[in-house]
């Protein structure tokens, strides 16, 4: 099965940047920057529906089983750009629907990092109810923080997900 990374921060040179390059050299796995497409905020009437998004989305869907979504913490939450990433989730329900069922049965997993283990459940909640909602399996996740020895945890990282 195969796997990607979609990795959303503001920074290509920062703390999760250097995350998720420890996780390729450790799974392997496919990586798709969100700062390297052009996408909006989701619109009520679509009309960006010409933007990146819609071909980005269904070549991960027709790509992959299991997408793993990397993130830093920004206020308690997912970074912006993966948030409007999630907001788009909508399109798929409203003018893509074949494309949106496409993702039921597929996986998904997070991984996030902060500078500290300031994190409470309810960070993974928008994650684990979208896969939910959506029809795939929310496999789990794991946080890492700055500047502490975090190879333990992608190592076990990877072995929920390959499991």
């Amino acid at each position: 099965m195969k796997k990607v990374i979609i990795v959303g921060s503001s920074r290509n040179d920062g703390d999760t940047t250097n995350l998720t390059k420890k996780l390729i050299e450790k799974s392997n796995w496919d990586l798709l920057n969100l700062n390297d497409y052009e996408f909006s905020y989701f619109d009520y009437k679509h009309e960006n529906r010409n933007d990146d998004y819609l071909n980005l989305i269904k070549s991960i869907v027709e790509k992959y089983e299991t997408l793993i979504f990397v993130t830093p913490v920004y206020w308690y939450s997912m970074s912006g750009i993966m948030k409007v990433f999630f907001d788009r989730f909508t399109d798929l329900l409203t003018i893509e629907k074949e494309l949106g069922r496409k993702l039921r049965g597929k996986k998904m997993a997070v991984l996030s990092c902060s500078i500290g283990e300031n994190l409470e459940e309810y960070f993974w909640l928008p994650f684990s109810e979208t896969a939910k909602y959506l029809g795939m399996e929310y496999i789990g996740n794991s946080h890492t923080i700055k500047g502490e020895d975090n190879e333990l945890k992608i190592t076990e990282f990877i072995e929920l997900i390959e499991k």
